[in-house]
Parts: C-alpha cells; sequence; structure tokens
C-alpha cells in the first residue's frame, strides 16, 4: 500500500485525534503521545494497533516503544509504506 505523505499525516492525525477524543488542530507534528497529548500505555497501543490496520503493516512492540511523537509515527507509516 504505497500512500502519500500528506494522506498519510492526515490519516495518523485523524486516528489520533478518534482515539483520544481530541480535535486534529490540537495535534502538531511534535506533539508526545504521552506528555502532549495525554494518551497512557492502553492508549497508545490502541493508536498503534489502528495505525497497523489502516496501513496494512506490523509494528513490532519494540519498535512502538520507540514512537515518542507524531512525527516518529509519520516517519515510520511513511517508510514501511514505500
Amino acid at each position: 500500500m504505497n500512500v502519500p505523505l500528506e494522506q498519510v499525516e492526515g490519516k495518523v492525525r485523524e486516528i489520533i485525534a478518534d482515539q483520544l477524543g481530541l480535535s486534529e488542530e490540537d495535534i502538531s507534528l511534535q506533539s508526545s503521545f504521552i506528555d502532549d497529548l495525554g494518551a497512557d500505555h492502553l492508549d497508545f497501543m490502541e493508536i498503534v494497533m489502528a495505525f497497523e490496520e489502516e496501513f496494512e503493516l506490523d509494528i513490532d512492540d519494540e519498535i512502538a516503544e520507540n514512537l515518542s511523537s507524531v512525527q516518529d509515527a509519520i516517519d515510520l507509516i511513511s517508510k514501511r509504506n514505500n
């Protein structure tokens, strides 16, 4: 599945907003899932699972643990989509 970067970014923001009950405008590329967006560990794992389903990829737990910001997630998904 090859998704253009701008679509990846939009979909990532949409998934995060849906999972955390936020507005997409409240989510910046630099936002930390935990510190800025208020996600707990369970929220974060649900977000990762939603990324996996939406973008048809598998994200290992070890890799997921290194995703701290929205930009980290976009970078990972973009790399795996090409």
